[in-house]
């Protein structure tokens, strides 16, 4: 038992707080739903940025979603002062007696302080008024890797709430409407359910993806393989024209959805993928949420921190290069991985087939 334990049969409202992009949002689904859990006469709500938001739409254990629109600060300080008013006021009306802070974003300072809840749990700080302003510190992990999803869930060790290893999975729902769009595409191209492979190559960050000539004769190699081959992107014109470019130099069938796809429609369809290929992103840990087999390149970033959680995968990292993971954006910061663009096809590609083959 924890000594300053809160009371789970006293909270009526919760607010938990993550402004991150999108996979560390989805990687703090399993924390609404041991809150839920523990203490079922309370509504759960989430403070996330807005174009976050769909990772967590339609979560069971969640009330209600409050959003932060990044574009408030290019709007001016006015404007950006009335929605942060507004924000602030709906804040307010819910009443919360807990709120769970699973970053180290000084927002958390303020909503603490305006909000005044009767616990506040944060991550731990060097810092006189951060102290201050939380009931409780959760330490993160130090000298040995921890994956995300786990770090997460101590902020709710931390105040006395335990998780159950059923309740560690992620959540995603895709919802009716995206898996209705999803199925017709696939009706449209000839693919049934299970009977093709998910492959996302980019990511907004360059340094996390390997080289368009390789993910070209990875496609190639499934297309002789024998596989049907669905590749998505973001909308970002930058990512669309990497995949163009990937695409057009493998000239083999595959069926691109290249930035049509909302984030929900992308877990509609990575759930009815017989496998998901792609690097250290968003699209990954959506496949990992739908419970779809992952193989998944990894570089500069940690496996351990960041790998596919709870799905049947393989991480295909580097054992060349003893410096991964450094955690920088590219070789000297040059934005290009040599421990990414150095690796062979063949690892790859076998990597895939082990997964395919397993039980």
């Amino acid at each position: 038992m924890v000594p300053d334990a809160i009371v789970p049969g006293s909270l009526r409202r919760a607010l938990v707080v993550k402004l991150r992009h999108h996979g560390d949002v989805l990687l703090s689904s399993p924390v609404f739903q041991v809150l839920a859990r523990r203490a079922p006469q309370a509504e759960i709500d989430a403070l996330v940025y807005d174009d976050t938001r769909d990772m967590l739409t339609g979560h069971p254990a969640i009330a209600r979603i409050h959003g932060i629109d990044r574009s408030w600060k290019r709007q001016g300080w006015v404007e950006q002062a009335r929605q942060e008013s507004r924000l602030l006021s709906t804040l307010r009306e819910r009443r919360y007696q807990l709120i769970v802070h699973l970053t180290d974003h000084w927002r958390g300072v303020w909503l603490a302080q305006a909000l005044r809840p009767r616990w506040a749990v944060a991550p731990a700080r060097d810092n006189a008024l951060w102290r201050w302003s939380f009931t409780h510190q959760y330490k993160l992990p130090r000298a040995t890797p921890r994956h995300t999803v786990e770090t997460n869930l101590d902020a709710l060790r931390r105040i006395g709430l335990y998780p159950e290893e059923e309740e560690k999975r992620l959540v995603m729902v895709p919802g009716d409407a995206a898996q209705a769009r999803v199925d017709s595409l696939l009706a449209a191209a000839g693919l049934a359910p299970r009977a093709f492979v998910h492959v996302h190559v980019t990511s907004r960050w360059l340094f996390k993806t390997w080289t368009e000539a390789q993910s070209a004769e990875l496609l190639r190699r499934l297309a002789r393989d024998g596989h049907g081959i669905v590749a998505t992107c973001a909308p970002d014109a930058r990512e669309k024209a990497i995949l163009a470019r990937t695409l057009a130099e493998a000239a083999v069938p595959v069926v691109d959805l290249s930035g049509q796809l909302t984030l929900r429609e992308m877990a509609a369809l990575t759930g009815r993928a017989r496998l998901f290929f792609g690097v250290d992103s968003a699209p990954m840990h959506i496949a990992a949420a739908m419970g779809t087999p992952v193989v998944a390149l990894f570089g500069p970033s940690g496996e351990k921190e960041w790998g596919p959680w709870r799905v049947k995968h393989r991480v295909v990292a580097s054992d060349q290069y003893p410096c991964r993971p450094c955690g920088n954006d590219g070789c000297g910061g040059g934005k290009v991985s040599e421990c990414l663009t150095r690796m062979p096809v063949e690892r790859v590609h076998a990597a895939i087939n082990e997964v395919l083959a397993a039980p």
